[in-house]
């Protein structure tokens, strides 16, 4: 194996709160280990037209506690065919960069996969989303901070709830993955968790509202954007249809939950999950992602992190439906 000498650095895919802590990991452990590093702006975009720099300690002072991404990220429809992947290849052929870090979700992962088949390039993925649903790590960088950020908000909510007797229908991000709802779902005490990972009986679900509806002041449903109930218009249609005398509100809570600064959390996984990157690829590692299970770091291949979680913790289901009454 050629011996790793420089890496080159980039975020892809949607952004999440920790990434910066990442970056700041990646370059202060490879500086640690006498390797020049490199940061890519705007993902695999960056990397094809060469737009790159040198990084050192000062490029990543005071950014641990910002949202984001200072690399920024963005699509890249020349990366998706070879040639644009063989420019990827010369810029960094040019500079000298004899491996990669990247940071995002399953597109990220996917792309670095098909980059190394090509290329035989060295490259560690770092799980950066907020959706928790990549394979091989507890926790992806984002997600504790995207759930804080949802009950925060629902607290507020529930505030105005109570205060006018509604029933506030609150959709999250999850097209693919309900995790979000479930998590924060159970964090707010929400009466009902729609998500795209368990069929909901929406009869029983009603049955259960009118039941509650005389012991509470206030009723929270939450809503993956995926969930097959048809996000949160369409639950909140069904609802007015079997209860026209209740008050119902909806709040969609988008983007909010990508920004912010990242928990402490959210911090400490990025900046162990960093480290363990840059002395992957020393030991010799490519095509997996550096990721936590049960505490302790293990790495996994692209091919198996990017298959998403299709099944939800069971136990987390039930505590949702008990708590609920």
């Amino acid at each position: 194996m050629k011996e790793i000498k420089s890496i080159g650095l980039f975020t892809s895919g949607g952004d999440a709160p920790g990434m910066n802590a990442a970056i700041r990991a990646v370059v202060r452990t490879g500086l640690y280990y006498d390797l020049k590093v490199f940061g890519i702006n705007r993902g695999y975009d960056g990397l094809v037209k060469g737009d790159l720099f040198q990084m050192d300690a000062k490029s990543v002072a005071n950014i641990i506690q910002r949202g984001g991404t200072i690399l920024k990220t963005a699509r890249s429809k020349e990366f998706m065919n070879a040639g644009g992947r063989q420019q990827a290849y010369d810029h960094l052929q040019k500079i000298g960069i004899d491996a990669l870090v990247a940071i995002g979700g399953d597109g990220t992962f996917t792309g670095a996969k098909k980059f190394i088949e090509e290329h035989d390039i060295p490259i560690i993925g770092i799980p950066g989303t907020i959706d928790n649903d990549l394979q091989g790590t507890d926790f992806t960088i984002g997600y504790d901070t995207a759930i804080n950020t949802v009950v925060d908000a629902v607290d507020k909510i529930r505030d105005t709830a109570e205060s006018h007797d509604r029933v506030f229908i609150v959709e999250v991000m999850g097209r693919d993955s309900g995790l979000i709802a479930l998590r924060s779902g159970i964090g707010i005490g929400a009466e009902a968790i729609l998500i795209p990972e368990a069929k909901m009986d929406f009869t029983n679900m009603l049955n259960r509202l009118d039941k509650t509806r005389k012991n509470k002041s206030s009723r929270i449903i939450i809503v993956a954007e995926g969930d097959e109930a048809g996000g949160a218009f369409e639950v909140a249609d069904r609802v007015k249809i079997r209860f026209p005398h209740y008050d119902v509100r909806i709040s969609v809570l988008g983007h909010i939950q990508r920004g912010g600064k990242p928990s402490c959390m959210d911090r400490v996984l990025a900046s162990r999950l960093g480290v363990a990157a840059v002395e992957g690829l020393l030991a010799g590692k490519s095509g997996e992602m550096a990721g936590l299970l049960g505490g302790d770091i293990g790495f996994t291949s692209f091919d198996r992190a990017i298959k998403h979680i299709r099944e939800v913790n069971p136990n987390l289901l039930k505590i949702a439906e008990i708590l609920s009454l």
